[in-house]
């Protein structure tokens, strides 16, 4: 599950994967915790301009 944590905070996910991932996260506490380290990722991109992605 934890490789699919990346593309679930980005809303990547086709919508049945999306539903997977939520329902493991919410009875995994190692996938939740890993998923809180990246749940600030989308908020933090956004700060980013373009020139800073080079």
């Amino acid at each position: 599950m934890r490789p699919l944590l990346g593309a679930y905070v980005l809303e990547a996910l086709e919508p049945a994967e999306d539903r997977r991932v939520a329902d493991h996260l919410a009875g995994c506490d190692t996938c939740g915790a890993a998923y809180l380290e990246v749940a600030d990722a989308p908020s933090l991109l956004a700060l980013l301009e373009e020139d800073d992605l080079r």
